[in-house]
C-alpha cells in the first residue's frame, strides 16, 4: 500500500509505501504497479495504537453483561429494577458488572438473596477482583456454605462456572474503530490454552488487533494478604526463566511492598507496575531507580473522579492516577483503559490524560496533566516497551492509524472519530 499525503506527529507531509513493515517515507513517492493507494489528504498518520492493559475475554463478555454501577445504575432502587427486568444467559446466570458501594453499600449474599432469589446471580464489583454471588448461584458452583457470597476473582471457584462464549469479532471491530492494532491482555490467570485461543482468532481474522499477554508473569496484589518474602521468591523465579513480572498495585500499601520485592529479587528492565493508582511522592525515586515500567489508566480520573474526591482523604487525592510526577521523574509510562474496568476508547483515556476533569467539572491533580502529544504517546509505545514510543519510519511494523485531520487540529481534540481508516500489515481493516 501507498499512502499519500500524509503527515507525521513532527509536522513533516510524507508519503508512506507499507507492507507488513514500512518500507520507505520519503516527501513523495511513485505508486508502484498494482500497489493499493490511500489519500491521507494531508491527515495525521500514526503508529496503531496499543493498549496495553485490558481483558480481552471479560471486555467481550461485558458487551453481553448487565451494567450495575455509575453512570447507568447510582441507587438501590436503580439496582432493584435492572436486576428484576435482566433476563438470564444461555448458561441461565444473570452476569452483572460495575458495581461500586456508592449504588447500595458492601454486597453480599443476603442483600442479592432479598433483591434476587431465584436466578443464578453474580455480580464483578468495578474494581474487578471481586465477585459477589447470591446463594442460589453459590449453590451451583458448589459454595452453598459460603458466608457471605464475596468471592476473589484470582481464586479457583470461577472453574466451576460454565464457559460463556464471547464475541471477540465484535470487539476487534470496535478496537480497529478506535485505531487499535494491538492489545496486551492483563487477565493474572490465562493458561497456556487460552492465549493459543486468542492468538488462533486473531490469525483467522476474528480479531483483528495483535494480542500480547502478562501472564504468567502477572501478579495482583491485596492489602490483606502481603508477603514481601513469598512475593520477592516468586519475583525471583520468573527472573530465573527469564520471563519479567507486571505487579497490580492500585494502593500506597501495595506499591511499597512490590518496590521492596522487586529490589530484593533484584529487577529486570521489562518488570511493570499495573496501575499505580496511588503514588506518594517517596515512590518515585525508587520507580526510576529500579528502571520499572509504569502502566496506568488516566481514564480512571474522568470515570471515577468524582467518587474519589468524596471517598480518598484530601491530601491523598494529588497522589493518585499521576502521570507528569512519574514522567518528571525518569519513569517510562504506558497508557491502557483497563477495559472493561474502564471505558474501552483510548481517546477519552487521552483527554484525561490531558485535561484530568471529572464528570462534574472538578479537576483533580491539575498538577498531573500533561500536553497532548505525551497524552497520545502513552498508546504509541513499543508492545514489550509500553514507556518507549514508536515513529513512523522504515522497518517498523506495517501497523498504522491515519486521522482525518492534521496533527495541529488532531491534538487539541483527542477524538476517536478523527480516524479515518487502521492499517495492519499494510491492508486496511477499518473501515
Amino acid at each position: 500500500m501507498l499512502i499519500r499525503r500524509g503527515t507525521l506527529l513532527d509536522g513533516r507531509r510524507v508519503d508512506v509505501r507499507v507492507d507488513d513493515r514500512i518500507q520507505e517515507v520519503a516527501a513523495t513517492l511513485d505508486r508502484r504497479a498494482g500497489e493499493e493507494v490511500l489519500d491521507a489528504g494531508g491527515g495525521t498518520v500514526l503508529p496503531g495504537l496499543h493498549d496495553h492493559h485490558l481483558h480481552l475475554r471479560a471486555v467481550a463478555a461485558a458487551l453481553d453483561s448487565l451494567r450495575v454501577g455509575p453512570p447507568v445504575v447510582r441507587t438501590k432502587a436503580e439496582l432493584a429494577q435492572a436486576l428484576s427486568s435482566a433476563t438470564a444467559g444461555a448458561d441461565g446466570w444473570i452476569r452483572a458488572v460495575g458495581y461500586h458501594e456508592s449504588v447500595a453499600g458492601e454486597l453480599g449474599r443476603a442483600v442479592l438473596d432479598a433483591l434476587l432469589p431465584a436466578t443464578p446471580l453474580r455480580i464483578q464489583h468495578r474494581s474487578g477482583v471481586l465477585w459477589i454471588l447470591n446463594s442460589t448461584g453459590l449453590i451451583r458452583i458448589g459454595l452453598a456454605d459460603h458466608p457471605d457470597g464475596r468471592l476473589r476473582s484470582a481464586d479457583r471457584w470461577s472453574d466451576a462456572l460454565p464457559r460463556r462464549d464471547t464475541d471477540l469479532t465484535a470487539l476487534g471491530r470496535q478496537l480497529t474503530a478506535f485505531g487499535v492494532t494491538g492489545v496486551t491482555d492483563a487477565t493474572p490467570d490465562l493458561d497456556a490454552d487460552d492465549m493459543v485461543a486468542l492468538m488462533v482468532a486473531h490469525r483467522r481474522g476474528d480479531f483483528r488487533p495483535r494480542p500480547r499477554f502478562l501472564a504468567p508473569g502477572k501478579k495482583i496484589l491485596h492489602d490483606d494478604a502481603l508477603d514481601l518474602d513469598g512475593l520477592t521468591d516468586w519475583i525471583r523465579d520468573r527472573h530465573r526463566d527469564d520471563n519479567p513480572v507486571a505487579l497490580h498495585c492500585v494502593t500506597a500499601a501495595q506499591l511499597v511492598v512490590a518496590i521492596a520485592a522487586l529490589r530484593a529479587a533484584g529487577p529486570d528492565r521489562r518488570d511493570r507496575i499495573e496501575h499505580a493508582a496511588i503514588a506518594p511522592d517517596d515512590t518515585l525515586a525508587d520507580l526510576a531507580d529500579l528502571g520499572v515500567t509504569v502502566v496506568t489508566q488516566p481514564n480512571f480520573v474522568a470515570e471515577r473522579g468524582d467518587q474519589y474526591v468524596e471517598d480518598v482523604a484530601a491530601d491523598e487525592q494529588p497522589q493518585l492516577w499521576r502521570l507528569a510526577a512519574l514522567l518528571a521523574a525518569g519513569i517510562r509510562v504506558g497508557g491502557s483503559t483497563d477495559a472493561p474496568f474502564g471505558a474501552l476508547d483510548p481517546w477519552a483515556a487521552m483527554r484525561a490524560a490531558v485535561h484530568r476533569t471529572t464528570d462534574s467539572g472538578a479537576v483533580l491533580g491539575p498538577d498531573e496533566r500533561i500536553p497532548p502529544i505525551r497524552a497520545l504517546q502513552l498508546f504509541l509505545g513499543h508492545p514489550d516497551d509500553p514507556g518507549r514510543p514508536r515513529a513512523v519510519a522504515p522497518g517498523q511494523p506495517g501497523d498504522l492509524c491515519v486521522l482525518s485531520v492534521p496533527p495541529a487540529e488532531a491534538l487539541p481534540d483527542l477524538a476517536s472519530d478523527m480516524v479515518a481508516a487502521t492499517i495492519m500489515g499494510g491492508a486496511v481493516v477499518n473501515p
